[in-house]
């Protein structure tokens, strides 16, 4: 019976893990690790405007959403203020969040304008990049994705 009652508490607190890791994954593009900008620093796109993979042993974790860094001073700086790091919509498609969907960027395909990196979705048919330059009004963008982001990021993928 003792045996029955631990099982039972620990199918609980697994399914409650569960449930919480996948409440983080609507508002964030993360794998199945919890990995963010598939290992791309945040600090990186900021600071530098340059898109550089992390390495294992410099990363950090914010809101259960792991990041990783070039170095031991980009760790640094990212924990001392990690909301100025953090990709816009949840590092989703910036062009696709103004279009009212949550699709994966490219993480070498991204933007840095106002303090802030947006990311974009690039494949053989779509190049959501250069659609959101041909625009020619990132404040009207930038606008509406963030209307239409209040709403996604309750979403699942």
């Amino acid at each position: 019976m003792k045996a029955i009652k631990n099982i039972s508490i620990l199918a609980v607190m697994a399914l409650s893990i569960n449930l919480a890791v996948a409440q983080d994954k609507k508002a964030y593009n993360i794998d199945n690790s919890n990995i963010a900008l598939e290992g791309y620093s945040p600090v990186s796109y900021l600071d530098l405007g340059i898109a550089q993979k992390g390495l294992k042993q410099f990363k950090s974790e914010h809101e259960k959403v792991v990041y990783y860094f070039t170095d031991a001073e980009q760790k640094k700086k990212f924990d001392k203020n990690p909301s100025k790091y953090l990709p816009q919509y949840g590092g989703y498609c910036a062009f696709g969040v103004y279009a009212g969907a949550k699709f994966r960027p490219d993480p070498n395909k991204f933007i840095v304008k106002d303090g802030k990196y947006f990311l974009y979705l690039y494949n053989i048919e779509l190049d959501a990049q250069q659609l959101w330059l041909a625009e020619n009004n990132h404040a009207k963008l930038v606008g509406k994705a963030n209307e239409n982001w209040s709403k996604l990021k309750g979403t699942y993928n």
